[in-house]
């Protein structure tokens, strides 16, 4: 008996482990979190706790409502308080109420503008666009200028994240941030620009944030690798000439969330397996 209850008590925390690794959520969680937590204990970002409260509040709240109205057998809040954590990190308004519309609006979308069980958009991004473009003026996105240290911290957090599984799509994070980055160059080297300005402009936390937890969300973007090149690649282009032709300062976020529609044209192109955050089971059931 007594070895019996040795082995459960030493099995239960292997079992717990192996949980928590096997969904990339997790370690999404831990690093959005530590984050806004060294925003309030060191280094103001701009991100103020009322806001951040009502931001995550609400994500979790509309998520909980939705599931509900639509008698989902299971509740899960993971998602959402990815998207409150994100939206608290990277949206900045005027008024606090603005964060829990945004909140609002991002999840709302998840339930409603999907196409095939796909969501369209990623739900933060959406927000953050839909936002800018109703109330412009009251609502802005956190340059994002953490400085040097903050930000080689935070890489190197998501760096590990996408080693430690992560979501399976760290590879059109690393193919944006490769294209984002050669455009930035190409511009400086075409201009006379020291390679200075290429480099701050690459040193920005809203970007790692953009890059890590936007435009690589496995639910909107394509299934198969060639697929997630091309979209990395046609969204650093449309951002670039947002950016520098039209001189428009929220350049990722509208290229984003005008290309995403085409993922599901990709996704027909490129046909691949569709991404679950954790592995089949032999059986064919998600564990």
């Amino acid at each position: 008996m007594t070895m019996a209850l040795t082995a459960h008590t030493t099995a239960w925390p292997r079992r717990l482990a192996a949980r928590i690794a096997a969904d990339a959520r997790h370690f999404q969680i831990a690093a959005l979190t530590g984050l806004l937590g060294f925003n309030f204990a060191f280094l103001d970002f701009g991100a103020a706790p009322l806001n951040s409260a009502l931001a995550i509040g609400t994500a979790l709240a509309t998520q909980t409502l939705c599931s509900r109205l639509l008698g989902l057998p299971t509740l899960d809040l993971r998602s959402p308080l990815i998207t409150g954590l994100s939206l608290s990190l990277l949206l900045r308004a005027d008024a606090p109420w603005l964060h829990a519309a945004a909140a609002a609006i991002a999840i709302a979308s998840k339930f409603a503008l999907r196409i095939d069980g796909k969501h369209v958009f990623n739900p933060a991004g959406f927000a953050v666009v839909a936002l800018l473009l109703a109330a412009p003026g009251h609502v802005w996105i956190s340059p994002g200028q953490w400085g040097a240290s903050a930000w080689f911290a935070t890489l190197t957090a998501f760096l590990a994240i996408m080693v430690l599984n992560a979501a399976r799509r760290a590879d059109v994070a690393l193919f944006f941030l490769g294209a984002h980055g050669a455009l930035l160059a190409a511009r400086a080297a075409w201009l006379g620009d020291p390679w200075e300005i290429p480099l701050h402009q690459m040193q920005s936390g809203a970007l790692l944030i953009f890059a890590f937890f936007m435009i690589s969300d496995p639910k909107t973007t394509p299934d198969a690798r060639l697929g997630r090149l091309a979209f990395a690649l046609a969204v650093a282009l449309a951002a670039h000439w947002l950016a520098f032709f039209w001189q428009m300062r929220p350049a990722l976020y509208v290229a984003l969330i005008a290309l995403s529609p085409l993922t599901l044209v990709v996704d027909r192109i490129f046909p691949a397996g569709r991404f679950a955050w954790t592995e089949p089971s032999r059986t064919g059931a998600v564990r």
